[in-house]
């Protein structure tokens, strides 16, 4: 460079001499011989000229044609100045001199703990001819270097990356510079440490830790070496990953999970029947579904990994193999997955075990206080809430009541929908209501005084049916065979179950209330809401409405006690969300199932679409993201503001949420905060990314709005 720039030596001249010239020795021979031979004057033997000729080189370099193209790539100005830094160096003793890096964090940890390599005898210009010694092998220099680390991170506000210098066993500092890449929980604990001391504010503290890295801190995830063997990717439906031996069925996982085994249900489809084996389960794998299919809701509540609709994979139950395409796996092999990538691989690879560090519930607790926004838990069970509690959940958005009627319930629930005899069918009612009540009183005093969302049943009813073959008789085969429907989805199913079998609704809310009373004997009073699904018409809320009033007046008058509850509708048909004026004359709670809403504006089965039609829409830029991941803005969330407004004109006070998988994705957490809606309730897993989603809304808008005010100040002030 110095005799390229400073001693005028064409360059072409110095590529052809050097490139053939190996070793910096010969090297310099070569380069004193081009000066003398072409350079505009000698090569000086005065090391202040020789400084002064590598400053004129420098900037005359920063000059030339080809860094003038730089700076217009990068948009910098053309005039850019250059600082040149100059730095005195001296050589000591090999044995006690040497040039080492460090940086300021522990990956593992993410605390400030310097962590680096010193090369003994080591210039820094030269590369290290072996690994190097830990810091702690010079004395006294890891605590000289987390001192200086300290003071560069509160300098830099962020982890820092450092290389020094040894010199008769005294540590300089050479170059600092803020961490390229660092570790998240170097991120996360650096966040946190500066804001307790003042060097930042709380506020750009929680803005520093995006939504999706609170998911990465939260699930394990797979060591990748880059020599894995891929059997399939499917769609990413719940974060995390998990190894284990592939199971064909449910009651085989729950067989071998009963023995300490670690397995992975591998599947065409799941359904509700399958949700015991999937909860033993340490991931869940099907050929078939979407992000919002049943295996994806469920492994998310659960916690679970998962990949669905796994495009070629088919599952031979007789021969007890899965087929990968042309690969065959077998029942017993081991398998690993990741539900991040959607990322199946053949064998047992290493996990990383999740643990996120407590400044993550410091930041979560900064979160809070910055969000208007609500976050609620979808959970139907005791522990599920008790888990949601301690992840930050304020209460209960959803409890889905027909995942009580599953296992041994199930039965009953059939004796219901097909018993030719009334009185069979109001004896299995009874059954149902005692088992609800036992259900509804653990899932009332988990909640505690928080607020709580009871959905009544919605379920479609095929998955109460028997299958095919599998009745008690002839004659209840036929009276399932007649309820059997081409389209459960949009059949009888929610409250048009409910209009049918009059009993049905009625006995829930008894249970309901019951439980109620029980808990609030102990002194704790949740705030309940019940909930009335797949409501179209306002007569038809009208009409459930009035069975839930019966059932508070009957436990009324058998307890006692007046239940105070809200009565509500979830909207989830697009004819819901354009009639929400007449509904909310009904309802004083509105809750957006945006699963079935999406499903319903756009045509699309959720089930059966996302493995080939939104892949494709993907592909060729009609879709940015699948409407079921991320709320539609246009289409579905147009009819969710709509419905706000509307319902706001009727009954100003009324609360809004959402309670579809939406309400755990930060764009759709967003959209939800902007259009006003007092909540969303989501998976018990994804509740601090919602936190932490609903935090980054309210930090944007403030922007917006300061902004738009320094705005108008500056247009007044012209």
């Amino acid at each position: 460079m110095v005799a390229e720039y400073a001693l005028d030596v064409p360059g072409a001249v110095l590529d052809d001499a050097l490139l053939d010239t190996p070793g910096p020795r010969a090297r310099v021979d070569v380069l004193l011989s081009l000066v003398a031979e072409h350079g505009s004057r000698p090569f000086p033997d005065d090391p202040a000229q020789q400084l002064a000729l590598a400053a004129r080189a420098l900037l005359a370099r920063w000059d030339s044609p080809r860094a003038r193209r730089s700076r217009r790539a990068q948009r910098l100005p053309a005039e850019l100045a250059v600082a040149l830094h100059v730095q005195a160096l001296r050589i000591g003793p090999a044995d006690h001199s040497g040039y080492g890096t460090a940086v300021s964090r522990d990956p593992e940890t993410g605390r400030l703990a310097p962590q680096g390599s010193f090369f003994r005898g080591v210039r820094r210009s030269a590369p290290p001819p072996h690994t190097g010694e830990p810091l702690d092998r010079l004395a006294g220099g890891a605590a000289l270097l987390e001192h200086s680390l300290l003071t560069l991170e509160r300098h830099l506000r962020a982890p820092v990356s450092v290389d020094f210098e040894v010199r008769d066993d005294e540590i300089s500092l050479l170059a600092a510079s803020a961490q390229l890449r660092p570790p998240l929980r170097a991120s996360v604990c650096l966040a946190a440490d500066l804001a307790r001391d003042g060097a930042l504010g709380r506020e750009e503290a929680v803005q520093r830790i995006t939504p999706a890295q609170v998911q990465e801190l939260l699930h394990p995830q797979l060591r990748l070496t880059g020599g894995e063997d891929l059997l399939v990717t499917g769609l990413p439906a719940s974060p995390g990953a998990a190894t284990g031996a592939v199971v064909l069925s449910s009651e085989r996982a729950l067989e071998l999970a009963a023995d300490g085994t670690r397995v992975v249900l591998v599947a065409a489809e799941t359904t509700p029947a399958d949700v015991p084996g999937m909860l033993a389960s340490a991931a869940v794998l099907t050929g078939s579904g979407g992000i919002a299919s049943h295996a994806a809701v469920v492994a998310r509540g659960a916690g679970k990994p998962a990949v669905c609709g796994a495009e070629g994979l088919r599952v031979d139950l007789a021969a007890g193999t899965v087929r990968f395409g042309d690969r065959v796996v077998r029942e017993g092999d081991p398998v690993s997955l990741d539900g991040r990538t959607g990322a199946v691989y053949a064998g047992t690879l290493s996990v990383s075990v999740a643990g996120p560090p407590p400044e993550l519930s410091t930041l979560l607790e900064w979160a809070d206080g910055v969000r208007r926004l609500g976050v609620r838990v979808n959970a139907d069970t005791a522990a599920e809430v008790e888990t949601a509690l301690a992840l930050g959940a304020e209460g209960v958005g959803l409890c889905r009541t027909e995942h009580q009627f599953l296992g041994e319930r199930l039965p009953l629930i059939r004796r219901v929908l097909l018993a030719a005899d009334p009185a069979a069918r109001d004896e299995a009612l009874v059954a149902l209501e005692r088992a609800q009540h036992e259900d509804f009183h653990a899932l009332l005093a988990a909640v505690g005084n928080r607020p709580v969302t009871v959905r009544l049943l919605d379920a479609p009813l095929h998955e109460f049916l028997p299958a095919p073959g599998q009745a008690l008789d002839a004659a209840e085969e036929q009276r399932a065979a007649a309820l059997r429907e081409a389209n459960p989805m949009l059949g009888l199913r929610g409250v048009r179950l409910a209009l049918l079998h009059e009993r049905l609704y009625p006995a829930q809310a008894e249970a309901l209330f019951t439980a109620w009373a029980d808990v609030a004997a102990t002194g704790v009073r949740p705030d309940l809401e019940v909930m009335i699904p797949l409501v179209s018409l306002p007569e038809e809320l009208a009409a459930a409405a009035a069975y839930v009033r019966g059932a508070a007046d009957a436990v009324a008058a058998r307890t006692g006690v007046e239940v105070p509850y809200r009565l509500g509708t979830m909207i989830e048909t697009p004819r819901a969300a354009l009639l929400a004026g007449e509904l909310a004359e009904h309802a004083e709670f509105f809750s957006f199932g945006t699963n079935d809403l999406t499903q319903l504006t756009y045509g699309f089965s959720r089930d059966d679409v996302e493995r080939q039609v939104l892949a494709s829409y993907q592909e060729r830029g009609f879709l940015t993201a699948s409407p079921f991941a991320r709320l539609d803005p246009h289409g579905v969330g147009a009819l969710v503001a709509l419905a706000a407004e509307r319902a706001r004109s009727v009954r100003p006070g009324i609360k809004l949420g959402v309670c579809g998988e939406h309400g755990g994705d930060p764009e759709s957490i967003a959209f939800c905060d902007d259009v006003g809606l007092d909540y969303v309730s989501c998976s018990a897993h994804r509740v601090p990314v919602a936190r932490m989603a609903a935090a980054h809304s309210a930090l944007r808008q403030r922007r917006y709005v300061d902004n738009e005010e320094r705005r108008d100040e500056s247009g007044s002030a012209r």
